[in-house]
């Protein structure tokens, strides 16, 4: 059997009514050379049933309990045939000329490691949830033009820091170089994690507007769950990936973000998401010995300067439109 260009993966637990949208889409793609693979962390609410009765071209990854959405994702991208392998988030809805967009964009530009597609609300479509993701000099990562109603202002492909996770195309050779995602983010800010590596080996990150999906915003995630995994991974970004030159220059605007996230926690202390947020923050402190020892293998790898970061990186009181 010839192997497939793209593999699309698909972490699921307990989605069952998000997948039949999200696979119905796949099937009605105008480029036909791909697999689709889902990734179903021990769900119990009749999934794998699903997809064996319903979808007998998708392969099934049944994992033996929860391992999150990094280990799910990692486990797909273990999995998959493909030259290009594409995390999708399983509420999401593509337009069928999504992955032909994608191939495309790929072929012209061999330097992008990373594709980001253009994802809108699912039930606003005329509302971004992100035209490729940012990251401040402060240490804040971002999506770029979130909840703005689409005016034709991302209309124009071009490189951005990141793909958010939701819908991020990775080529497997960039893979191969820098390696899976980093199963301690667990959930949240992984694809930024992945994004800061291949950008630091000399990858680039590829925006294509043509490539567009719809997303239910938080519909498989949200809550003191997504706070408390925000606020530990933002700083085991800064740890593990931000650049010591650049920190130099820099880290009292990073000190000074996460000065600003715990005093607002603070306020809203009587919320659980609150709460949630300043746990993370704390646990996020307390990994860094074993952060400081990956920041070693991420930092000896890269091959880029201080002035192709700051080319990239967005300041810190702006989501820069580019």
């Amino acid at each position: 059997m010839a192997q497939p260009s793209i593999s699309v993966i698909i972490p699921n637990w307990n989605g069952a009514q998000y997948l039949p949208t999200c696979l119905a889409a796949l099937r009605r793609q105008t480029y036909r050379d791909f697999e689709v693979i889902v990734v179903d962390n021990a769900s119990t609410d009749g999934s794998r049933e699903l997809l064996a009765r319903d979808y007998p071209e998708v392969r099934l990854v049944a994992l033996p309990e929860n391992r999150g959405f990094t280990g799910a994702c990692n486990a797909g991208l273990r999995a998959a045939r493909g030259e290009l392998l594409i995390l999708l988030n399983n509420d999401t809805e593509a337009d069928p000329g999504w992955l032909a967009a994608i191939a495309d964009a790929s072929a012209r530009h061999p330097e992008a490691g990373l594709i980001a597609s253009k994802i809108m609300l699912f039930d606003r479509r005329d509302v971004f949830h992100t035209a490729g993701d940012f990251y401040r000099v402060d240490g804040l990562p971002g999506n770029r033009g979130v909840w703005q109603r689409d005016v034709g202002q991302y209309e124009n492909e071009g490189y951005v820091f990141s793909a958010c996770g939701g819908a991020a195309t990775y080529r497997r050779a960039m893979l191969e170089e820098v390696g899976l995602l980093d199963e301690d983010f667990f959930y949240s800010c992984e694809d930024m994690d992945m994004a800061w590596r291949a950008q630091l080996a000399g990858w680039r990150c590829l925006y294509t507007p043509q490539a567009i999906i719809y997303h239910r915003l938080a519909a498989t995630g949200g809550g003191a769950t997504a706070s408390f995994y925000d606020g530990r991974n933002f700083i085991y970004i800064v740890i593990k990936d931000y650049p010591g030159s650049l920190l130099r220059r820099f880290w009292w605007k990073v000190l000074r973000a996460q000065l600003h996230i715990a005093i607002e926690a603070l306020r809203a202390w009587r919320g659980a998401a609150a709460r949630a947020r300043l746990r993370g923050q704390i646990a996020g402190l307390l990994a860094f010995p074993r952060l400081l020892r990956k920041r070693r293998d991420v930092q000896r790898a890269r091959r880029v300067s201080d002035d192709y970061l700051m080319s990239i990186l967005t300041p810190a009181d702006e989501d820069r439109v580019s």
